[in-house]
């Protein structure tokens, strides 16, 4: 075993494959909004789902009818 590959680079001259080209998309994606100019989004984990509604207004915060302050008590719960 004189030739013993070391790296990731030695293996791939040594299959004589090159790097790939990779592909960068800058371009934004447009949010998708129906026709109230609401956008939809679902978060899961586990069995939990989270459904949530972003809607143009005001900036005001509330979860399950309750302002922000309220439902997150600790202020380091509201820094997430």
């Amino acid at each position: 075993m004189a030739d013993q590959i070391n790296s990731l680079e030695e293996l791939g001259a040594a299959a004589g494959v090159g790097a790939a080209p990779v592909e960068i998309d800058d371009e934004p994606r447009e949010p998708v909004r129906d026709a109230l100019g609401r956008s939809y989004a679902t978060g899961k984990r586990k069995d939990a789902v989270a459904r949530v509604w972003i809607k143009p207004g005001s900036g005001k915060v509330s979860v399950n009818g309750k302002e922000m302050d309220a439902y997150f008590a600790r202020p380091v719960l509201q820094m997430i």
